[in-house]
């Protein structure tokens, strides 16, 4: 029996999520804080977006403590890998060139960036052949 796939993330539970990528396991009281920047969101919506991204498996709650702590249940990694694939196949019929091509399109990039990009090309060539 295969395990259920983890769901797709929402924009604000990929904002929760940015918090524990950034800041590891966290309490609710940590994220709403480190979200308070700039969001008008109360103690108990994180509370409660922070328990159903439980319940999805989007998150992984420790209960040894008073305070549950919370961290993501996949890596920024593989979140933005599946969240691309998704993309990818339903925006872009599967092409990953036009994604690229669009991405590089739609935002200039830095010559760090660019230089990345270049080596990762190289090192796929070398791999293909």
């Amino acid at each position: 029996m295969t395990p259920k796939p983890i769901p797709r993330p929402t924009d604000t539970e990929l904002e929760i999520l940015n918090v524990l990528w950034l800041n590891g396991a966290s309490t609710v009281k940590q994220v709403h804080e480190a979200l308070s920047g700039g969001s008008q969101r109360g103690y108990t919506t994180v509370l409660k977006l922070m328990q159903i991204m439980s319940e999805k498996g989007l998150l992984e709650r420790d209960e040894r403590t008073r305070a549950h702590i919370y961290s993501a249940h996949c890596d920024e990694e593989h979140t933005q890998r599946q969240l691309m694939g998704d993309l990818l196949d339903r925006a872009f019929s599967g092409s990953a060139s036009k994604l690229v091509m669009q991405a590089l399109a739609s935002r200039e990039a830095s010559d760090e960036e660019l230089a990345e990009i270049r080596q990762l090309l190289n090192e796929l060539e070398g791999e293909s052949q």
